[in-house]
């Protein structure tokens, strides 16, 4: 450290963004505990010793917290940003294999994280509307990433001929689907590794 005093403009954000984490650690928690409907706004300002209104300022209504919760799933750390895979393939990458290999990985960890957290969203979808809408801008968001891994798969020549940009992101977007996921590791057993196995050869051969 330089020992530069921290202004308090800093210090207000540094707080803000503690108090966020706080919030948004015990909305997990007790959404997994307990599912969405009975997990009150009330509750989490209580389990995180916040008034209800800080929660309010600091992120929004109850599917905004859902929301901030699958975004701190998706990655340790602070909620923020969804990684985006195609950039990161596209920088990391030198063949086609092995984007395939990487978005394997990459829908394989996300999907773990988050299994817990999309079956809430899920469940809540069918009786709230705002959940319903995050669980369409989730499924939006994820194609238009789709879409740019496909396009770096282009750029390498990994595409199969005839094979629009658009359908290999919807390819992806299927196989790679969270209720897949839940379907076959936690429905029908098969192991993370098997899981894995699966989605890069289903992956290999839709695309390549």
């Amino acid at each position: 450290m330089d020992g530069t005093p921290e202004s308090p403009a800093t210090r207000r954000t540094t707080q803000a963004a503690a108090t966020r984490e706080v919030i948004v650690e015990a909305a997990q928690r007790l959404m997994l505990e307990r599912g969405y409907i009975p997990t009150s706004i009330a509750a989490i300002a209580e389990n995180a010793g916040v008034a209800v209104q800080t929660i309010y300022n600091s992120i929004g209504g109850k599917a905004d917290v859902l929301a901030a919760v699958l975004d701190r799933t998706k990655a340790p750390g602070p909620p923020g940003p969804v990684r985006d895979a195609g950039r990161e393939q596209g920088s990391r990458a030198r063949s086609a294999g092995e984007v395939i290999r990487m978005l394997a990985a990459e829908i394989v960890e996300v999907n773990a994280r988050t299994a817990g957290v999309h079956r809430i969203i899920t469940q809540a979808a069918g009786v709230d509307q705002d959940v319903a809408k995050l669980e369409l801008r989730q499924s939006s968001r994820r194609l238009f990433q789709y879409g740019e891994a496909a396009s770096t798969l282009r750029g390498l020549r990994g595409l199969r001929a005839g094979l629009s940009d658009h359908e290999a992101a919807a390819a992806i977007w299927a196989i790679g689907h969270p209720q897949a996921y839940r379907s076959l590791v936690f429905d029908l057993g098969w192991s993370v590794a098997a899981y894995r196995e699966w989605v890069e050869k289903t992956l290999s051969g839709a695309l390549s």
